[in-house]
């Protein structure tokens, strides 16, 4: 059994997502950023840098002392290589899985979030961060339209942990002011991840507790002083 601690947001849904597409039981343990519960003592013997997802394994895979893992990527390199699913077999194929896995968590993700952040959630305009946001958000999806027009079905072309890891992030493209008709080839494969049903189940796992707006103890805890989330 997996102990998955988690908020509906795109890094906890790379996790929801992978889970079920394994076919892994897993239990999820709530962890409510509005309310700053990623600031509790427990969590943070878990997750030290105070973010979800985290994951606690009581089955590891060498059957030893439960193992606990925090960082979106790293859980998703773990269940990969607990489960020998979702990255190929072969050193170069992972390679490449591993290429794209970190250019989202190094690149794709910050830079949307950042992009996001200053342009629904700043107390006030700050042009100058939300044209380099912009710019560069628009030239990673342009790497990834790239990349994605090279296949006709999945990132590497196998479905892997790299689809998971950028597919939460583009679900944010109308937020963030983009259309997917300006890169083909990120709709094509949108519309084809979306369409799997293990991706659907991971999108509907703590839905109901979305926040649509932030109140103030909200803010202060996603974007204060005890760090953001």
């Amino acid at each position: 059994m997996i102990d998955l601690y988690y908020w509906p947001t795109p890094n906890g849904w790379k996790i929801s997502i992978a889970l079920e597409e394994l076919a892994l039981p897993y239990r999820v343990v709530p962890v409510n950023l509005g309310k700053g519960e990623q600031f509790d003592p427990a969590f943070l013997r878990i997750s030290p840098n105070n973010r979800i997802p985290a994951m606690i394994d009581h089955t590891p895979a060498d059957g030893g002392a439960v193992v606990s893992v925090f960082e979106s990527g790293a859980i998703l390199q773990y269940l990969a290589d607990k489960t020998g699913q979702l990255q190929p077999a072969d050193w170069r194929g992972k390679l490449a899985v591993q290429q794209w896995l970190m250019w989202q968590i190094g690149g794709l993700g910050p830079m949307l979030g950042q992009h996001g952040h200053f342009k629904l959630y700043a107390p006030e305009p700050l042009p100058y961060a939300i044209e380099r946001y912009a710019t560069e958000t628009q030239r990673l999806y342009r790497v990834l339209d790239t990349q994605l027009a090279q296949s006709t079905a999945y990132l590497l072309g196998d479905y892997s942990i790299a689809d998971i890891a950028i597919f939460p992030w583009i679900m944010t493209h109308k937020a963030q002011g983009l259309t997917l008709d300006d890169y083909p080839a990120i709709k094509r494969w949108y519309a084809l991840v979306r369409s799997r049903d293990a991706v659907q189940r991971g999108l509907a796992v703590g839905k109901a507790s979305l926040q649509k707006t932030l109140d103030d103890e909200a803010r202060k805890n996603l974007f204060g002083a005890q760090g953001t989330t």
